[in-house]
């Protein structure tokens, strides 16, 4: 039986490569597979060096254009999780939770829906009033502020959303974001007309996050000899 609220582990990564934060998440998945009689639910907060990435959709970005984006200076990731293409960097607030979704409720649907809303929140709390579109994510007006995109396997889940800060919003130019041709990037700062850092908007998230899922959250530490 599990108790009336989760409990989730933050971890806080730092900057670190998209490569090195795959390896990650798949530690923190083997955690919930190999365990019968603990729960291992944890939040990966990071910030990823400028990286291209794309989902399961992968037929749409052959070689040429993985080198063209290359050679920006960008590293490239073709990865399992949903959705087209995005960009990463600088910048950029970057949640992976990794949950059992029976600790919640067994709805991938339900899921992205409550990452969505932990977003819209967080921006009510700014001021910003953002909302969802028949395209996955959160946005203000018809710009993009948050990427979403997960993985979920027997109900746990991975990769998860991305949220602009003070991102160099240059770097999406270079891409269609999420393949959503005639739509545009935004970040708080933009929104509100000052620099807004990730570690402002920890704070916010991570309450807006315990709000959504009805959670207790305790911060905790990676160790490398996980």
């Amino acid at each position: 039986m599990y108790p009336s609220k989760a409990a989730v582990e933050v971890i806080q990564l730092g900057r670190i490569s998209y490569g090195r934060a795959l390896q990650v998440q798949q530690l923190y998945v083997r955690r919930h597979l190999d365990s019968k009689d603990k729960l291992h639910n944890a939040l990966l907060l990071c910030e990823h060096p400028p990286v291209y990435t794309i989902g399961i959709r992968q037929a749409l970005y052959p070689f040429e254009e993985e080198q063209r984006l290359k050679l920006l200076g960008a590293e490239f990731f073709r990865s399992n999780r949903g959705g087209l293409i995005t960009f990463h960097g600088p910048g950029q607030l970057v949640c992976y939770p990794i949950l059992n979704l029976g600790c919640f409720k067994k709805s991938v649907r339900w899921y992205v829906c409550e990452l969505e809303r932990t977003v819209i929140n967080l921006c009510r709390k700014y001021g910003i009033r953002a909302s969802t579109s028949p395209n996955t994510g959160v946005w203000v007006g018809d710009n993009k502020i948050c990427a979403i995109g997960i993985h979920c396997g027997r109900y746990i889940t991975s990769h998860g959303l991305a949220l602009n800060c003070n991102t160099d919003m240059g770097w999406f130019e270079n891409i269609v974001p999420c393949g959503i041709v005639g739509k545009g990037v935004t970040s708080l700062s933009q929104e509100l007309g000052r620099d807004v850092s990730i570690e402002e908007s920890i704070p916010p998230l991570l309450e807006t996050f315990s709000d959504q899922f009805d959670c207790t959250l305790h911060h905790g530490e990676y160790s490398n000899n996980e």
